[in-house]
C-alpha cells in the first residue's frame, strides 16, 4: 500500500463537474493498493495517518494529529501511485491490485478513519476524478508499506 498524505486547508473531488466530496482543514490522502494488500493492512496504516503530528501546536512545531485538531480526511483511490517508469516512455501499471481486489482494501481504510473519530470523505472508485486543494505548508508524506519492513536505523 503507498499512500500521498497531504495537509490540507480544504480539498474537494469532483466527478464529471460535480463535487462529490469536500472537506476543509485536514488531510487529502491519496491510496495506492498493490497485489498482497490486505484489509488489515489498510486499517493498521489509517490508524497510522490518524495519529501523524503533522499540525502544527501553539508553539509552531509539528506535534498534533488530524484527530487532535478536529480535522476531517479525504481519501482518493489512485492506482497511478504504482506506476512503474523504469523502461520506455508509457508507465506500466502492473503492480497496482487488480479493481476487485483495491475495492475492498480502499474502503477498509477509508471505513477505518470512524474508529478514531474521524470523518473520512472519499473519491468514487474508479471513476475519472478532479481533485483541488490547498496544501498547507506544504506538508507532504509519503508512506509506503514496504518501508514498514525495513529497519530503522539506530
Amino acid at each position: 500500500m503507498r499512500l500521498v498524505v497531504q495537509r490540507v486547508s480544504r480539498a474537494s473531488v469532483s466527478v464529471m463537474e460535480s463535487v462529490v466530496a469536500a472537506i476543509g482543514p485536514g488531510l487529502a490522502i491519496l491510496v495506492g493498493v498493490t497485489e498482497g494488500d490486505s484489509e488489515t493492512l489498510a486499517r493498521s496504516f489509517a490508524g497510522k495517518v490518524a495519529e501523524l503530528r503533522i499540525f502544527e501546536d501553539a508553539d509552531g512545531k509539528m506535534n498534533r494529529s488530524v484527530q487532535e485538531i478536529g480535522g476531517a480526511v479525504l481519501a482518493v483511490s489512485q492506482f497511478t501511485l504504482y506506476a512503474d517508469t523504469r523502461r520506455g516512455r508509457r508507465p506500466s501499471f502492473v503492480a497496482a491490485a487488480r479493481p476487485e481486489l483495491a475495492q475492498p482494501v480502499y474502503n477498509a481504510f477509508c471505513d477505518a478513519f470512524a474508529g478514531h473519530g474521524l470523518d473520512c470523505q472519499r473519491g468514487v472508485f474508479g471513476a475519472h476524478m478532479e481533485i483541488a486543494l490547498v496544501n498547507d505548508g506544504p506538508v507532504t508524506i509519503l508512506l509506503d508499506s514496504i518501508d514498514l519492513e525495513r529497519p530503522r536505523r539506530t
